[in-house]
């Protein structure tokens, strides 16, 4: 992935993050914040993380999110002489088995094309899921139909795995009924579990109940849970100025690895002849030093090339896998003699 790729995963990142933290779920914030930190490391980043780390409570392993009413209704069991019997529908069932036993890929699982739009997606994600979540469709299966048309809008909405998924192909057999979510998944599942994605599209009190959306409200909590709620606000107001007041001290990239209108002068480093692209002005306004910038230049093109490599990698042993799991012996040498540029380049680099 190029820097600009890993930048946009960065900000994605920041955004999960900043729900998470807004939802009380600071663990998951200090993940995805430390995840972006990892892909492009920027101070809005390293200022939020402090502000997650500083609010975790110290000596308790982990932090609850606020209870919803679907959650107390999660919790409380029926009498254990007396089973609690739940009913579904005939259309339900058909639905559920529809995804979990007939749907190849996970362009069928949403009753989309190939060639839908990201909006064409959520709009079909969002039908399902009203129809398919688990507080409303109690058919056998539901869970794992719900699961699945998650991880199908998780990774078709992110363009990077998009364009993996469909060049794995239609290539697992159709009789392979016991391997159906490996067949349809091709080994890609979204980074947000099934109930995460929900939250982002309806938020943690939307709940489905006996016919089209329905939101519960929260029951008003007692006195001091309201006091108790605006102390917890106060990180939030902290978090929220510390984003706005990152954006002023930021400063734009010197340099690009690939070229674009804003920086469409190229050059190449005197080392390792490394292509990167500068701004118009960059002769007349940089004023560090080139030895240094062309240093960090190509070590980010290395550690871009062996990110690249290693996908490829991944790519190649998922193919040859699949090939001899089914004994196909002509697919298994192409996936031996496939190429892989990344590692090729890096190869040369290392020489």
């Amino acid at each position: 992935m190029t820097i600009e790729g890993n930048k946009d995963e960065a900000e994605r990142c920041i955004e999960i993050a900043q729900s998470a933290f807004t939802a009380g779920n600071y663990e998951k914030a200090e993940r995805f914040l430390v995840k972006a930190e990892r892909l492009y490391p920027t101070s809005r980043a390293k200022d939020l993380l402090t502000v997650v780390r500083a609010a975790i409570p110290t000596g308790t392993s982990k932090r609850t999110p606020p209870s919803t009413p679907s959650d107390d209704v999660r919790r409380r069991k029926p009498a254990a002489h007396q089973p609690e019997k739940r009913e579904y529908t005939a259309d339900q069932l058909d639905a559920v088995k529809r995804i979990n036993t007939k749907c190849k890929d996970y362009y069928e699982i949403l009753s989309v094309t190939k060639e839908a739009t990201d909006s064409d997606i959520k709009k079909a994600y969002k039908k399902l899921a009203l129809q398919l979540h688990p507080d409303k469709n109690h058919a056998p299966g539901a869970a794992e139909a719900f699961k699945a048309i998650g991880n199908a809008a998780g990774v078709l909405t992110d363009p990077e795995k998009r364009k993996q998924y469909d060049l794995r192909g239609d290539e697992a057999p159709a009789h392979t009924q016991h391997t159906h979510h490996q067949y349809y998944a091709r080994g890609f599942e979204s980074d947000l579990t099934a109930e995460e994605l929900f939250n982002m599209f309806f938020g943690h009190t939307a709940f489905s109940a006996g016919g089209p959306t329905v939101y519960r409200r929260r029951r008003e909590p007692e006195q001091r849970e309201n006091h108790a709620g605006l102390v917890q606000l106060l990180p939030i107001v902290v978090l929220v100025l510390l984003s706005m007041m990152s954006g002023f001290f930021i400063s734009e990239p010197v340099y690009s690895l690939t070229p674009s209108s804003k920086y469409p002068v190229p050059r190449e480093t005197v080392n390792l002849k490394v292509p990167y692209y500068v701004k118009d002005n960059f002769h007349t306004d940089y004023q560090g030093s080139l030895r240094r910038l062309e240093m960090a230049i190509e070590e980010e093109y290395i550690v871009n090339l062996r990110h690249a490599c290693q996908r490829e990698r991944n790519y190649r042993d998922s193919l040859a896998w699949k090939a001899r799991n089914f004994g196909d012996n002509s697919q298994y040498a192409e996936a031996q003699r496939m190429r892989m540029p990344s590692c090729e380049k890096l190869n040369k680099y290392q020489r």
